[in-house]
């Protein structure tokens, strides 16, 4: 299961950027309202990469549970662990995401 990390540190990736768009979106919201609204809309793409990353580990697992059984329950810890960090880092940058649209 390889590929499930390969997409994890992609997701990980997708909302460290998100993180860093709605960020700078929030510091030059006051200054440049064209740069900063670029921003946050490159901020929502990323977590729009997020959702489709996430929908293809969930069907790696689908299938994998298909063609083998019930995957390793080390697998699924890491999974369930992971899951839980990305999510959570999801709802603080869709929080930031909020606050920018005031």
């Amino acid at each position: 299961m390889k590929i499930i990390m390969c997409l994890s540190d992609k997701i990980e990736e997708e909302l460290h950027d998100a993180d860093a768009y709605i960020e700078a979106a929030m510091k030059w919201k006051d200054e440049d309202e064209d740069v900063s609204n670029l921003f946050a809309e490159l901020s929502a793409e990323e977590m729009g990469h997020v959702e489709k990353l996430h929908a293809e580990v969930v069907d790696q697992i689908k299938v994998y549970r298909e063609e083998h059984g019930e995957p390793p329950k080390g697998m699924m810890e890491l999974y369930d662990h992971l899951h839980r960090k990305h999510t959570e880092e999801a709802m603080r940058i869709k929080v930031k995401q909020n606050m920018y649209k005031g």
